[in-house]
């Protein structure tokens, strides 16, 4: 009887055989189905399924299906080049207002469809997701219409339009053993959101990590020269709440074209992450009474995350900040410093001692897609490159690292202290000084594959609060938090209760052994772009006169306070993977004592541009009072240096930084 009231109901709806016969199975099966002309109303067909009297959800550990039945027509739109599309360092990013434009967004993925080798888009899979920033969604909606033009046969993206940038890289490279080709990211990072904020978009590759240089420049130049962008625009907006796949079939009675498949976000990356660290472990941490964490969400998409996570852990609730992703990040700036994480500063006793007792003894902070992270312990800041030299001189107490035998090397970004250097220098292992940006380290880590030699595991980071391994081809956030917890819990193994190795003990230990970088970043943001680059040339002039001078390594320039300049350079990287070449990654003034100051200017703002000026200066082991001294204090005749040299503050207008850390 049923059977027959369908067959009726197809004359009358017009629906393709094919999905009356499908709908009968589902409904035998228990499984429900929306089959909905062009995104209309709830059809015949679910309402079936409900007068069966089954649930309209799938059976437990059954994927939700979804039916709709649509024109899969390819319509080409006549479009214009918009000015400035050029990715930087971590894709696209501008102002939310510029993105917004009709036919901007558009203008830049059919730039990049049309970059990628001929056939990769036909029948793959593609991730596209973002942080959950103002625009997250509608975009994901517009791209997957786009997807579907451009051949793509599925589209995962999480629930809400939601991935962490490193849970992305993870669903690329782990998900049915890796068979998406790529992803489309929407993320402005550690950017502000909102309507008068910041949008970003970038692509990672099929290894996970970010496109190269020689794609985005590619992509570039197609979107000077762009005349059309194809979409199906009938396709309707896919329920990003809804988890399951949503089948496109064409009306006209084909197979199915098209899907959009709705994913839990958290799944993959926690199961990787539980893969990677022994969590039995870390309960036994987290339950000692003198053992105590917190960790700040910073209203961005590490919410999900550290809850599935840390919840897992037994970390309570309210131990858990800012864990609910919001469009604007709940009015704030989700970059973990302590300028924009000064709430949690506040709690870890940086600044003052906090309301109800003693701070937590391990602080943790992540930006708004996740990949930065910030380790604090109680009443003390690490910096991201001390965070950095100290994961690596304990990979023996990481278990992944410890299964694979170990280390097999270590990077860093230029402007990254060289207490990584130290490490690897005792343990014997290779160092990589890269420019800025994750993908040079993926380069790395994927070396064995292009001929060279096996560079994995591989831990690498940068002094901007990112670090990572070749876990994934991204930096991550809640990876480094778990790395300390896991680095806590092996110097507490034995230690009887009150007596809690901590992160500073642990730091102090580390210095002991391989001396200390005192090390500060002073960011000047929203720079006039021609101040800004005023800046740069004034030192390129500086070093052109060094060396007119005669002065070098083998006779420094005397400057102030004693500091003997030996060489002013413009940092230049060839990769030694695939030979490629890049140059002008900032000026580096290096002195005789092993002091250096950088300055570079920041790819990842919206608008203007961020100076940044990095100063260094180490000490040697041995000299306890010099090891433990205050760092402002240690760094100040270098910073008075820079600031002399750079002329930052007369260029700008700037009395003093957006940002020190």
């Amino acid at each position: 009887p049923l059977a027959a009231i369908m067959t009726s109901r197809r004359r009358a709806e017009k629906l393709p055989l094919r999905i009356v016969c499908y709908s009968l199975l589902s409904i035998a099966r228990g499984r429900p189905v929306g089959s909905m002309r062009g995104g209309g109303g709830t059809s015949f067909l679910s309402n079936m399924c409900r007068l069966r009297g089954g649930q309209h959800g799938a059976a437990a550990g059954e994927t939700q299906i979804f039916e709709t039945v649509v024109s899969s027509e390819v319509t080409r739109v006549a479009t214009s080049p918009f000015e400035g599309q050029k990715p930087g360092t971590s894709g696209l990013r501008k102002k939310t207002s510029v993105f917004l434009q009709p036919g901007y967004l558009e203008n830049f993925i059919q730039s990049l469809f049309d970059s990628l080798p001929d056939g990769e888009l036909r029948g793959a899979t593609l991730v596209v997701s973002g942080d959950g920033r103002y625009g997250n969604a509608a975009a994901v909606q517009i791209i997957c219409k786009m997807a579907a033009a451009h051949g793509v046969a599925r589209v995962w993206v999480g629930r809400d339009g939601l991935l962490s940038t490193p849970a992305a890289s993870c669903v690329i490279r782990e998900r049915e053993g890796g068979v998406a080709c790529g992803g489309v990211i929407l993320s402005a990072s550690h950017n502000p959101g909102g309507p008068d904020a910041d949008f970003g978009i970038k692509y990672n590759v099929r290894n996970g990590g970010p496109a190269l240089e020689s794609l985005t420049e590619e992509v570039y130049e197609r979107s000077t020269q762009i005349r059309e962008y194809a979409i199906v625009a009938g396709l309707p907006d896919v329920d990003l709440s809804l988890e399951g796949r949503h089948v496109f079939v064409d009306e006209k009675g084909g197979a199915p074209h098209f899907e959009v498949e709705v994913i839990d976000p958290t799944e993959d990356y926690v199961a990787l992450m539980a893969s990677l660290f022994d969590f039995d472990a870390l309960r036994s941490l987290l339950r000692r009474p003198d053992m105590s964490l917190v960790f700040d969400g910073m209203h961005g998409v590490a919410g999900p995350y550290a809850r599935a996570i840390f919840g897992a852990l037994g970390v309570a609730d309210e131990a858990l900040l800012n864990c609910i992703p919001s469009e604007d990040f709940g009015g704030g700036h989700p970059d973990p410093n302590l300028t924009y994480a000064a709430a949690l500063a506040k709690l870890m006793g940086l600044t003052g001692q906090p309301a109800g007792g003693e701070p937590p003894v391990l602080g943790a902070a992540a930006d708004g897609d996740a990949d930065r992270n910030m380790i604090v312990g109680r009443r003390f800041f690490v910096t991201p490159s001390d965070s950095l030299a100290v994961i690596a001189a304990h990979a023996h107490a990481l278990p992944w690292l410890a299964r694979q035998g170990g280390l097999r090397a270590l990077a860093r970004s230029m402007p990254t202290s060289g207490a990584v250097d130290r490490v690897a220098e005792e343990l014997g292992l290779p160092l990589f000084e890269t420019p800025t940006g994750w993908k040079y380290f993926g380069n790395l880590m994927d070396s064995h594959l292009l001929g060279g030699a096996d560079l994995s595991p591989l831990l690498c980071g940068e002094e901007s609060f990112g670090t990572g391994s070749s876990h994934i081809r991204e930096k991550d956030g809640l990876w480094a938090v778990l790395c300390w917890a896991s680095i806590l819990a092996h110097h507490n193994v034995d230690t009887p209760e009150g007596q809690l190795v901590g992160v500073e003990e642990v730091v102090t230990q580390h210095w002991r052994r391989f001396g200390r970088n005192f090390y500060t970043r002073y960011d000047y943001e929203n720079v006039d772009a021609a101040a800004a680059e005023e800046i740069v040339e004034r030192l390129r002039a500086m070093g052109s006169s060094f060396r007119g001078a005669g002065y070098g390594p083998s006779e420094p320039q005397l400057l102030q306070d004693g500091f003997a300049l030996a060489t002013i350079d413009e940092f230049s990287y060839r990769d030694p993977v695939d030979s490629s070449t890049t140059s002008q990654q900032g000026v580096r003034l290096l002195f005789a004592d092993g002091s250096r100051i950088v300055l570079r200017l920041s790819g990842t703002g919206s608008v203007g541009a961020t100076v940044r000026i990095y100063i260094e200066r180490y000490q040697p082991p041995g000299d306890e009072y010099a090891l433990l001294a205050n760092a402002t204090d240690a760094l100040r005749p270098l910073v008075d240096l820079a600031l002399h040299l750079s002329q930052v503050r007369e260029l700008t207008g700037r009395e003093a930084p957006t940002v020190i850390t």
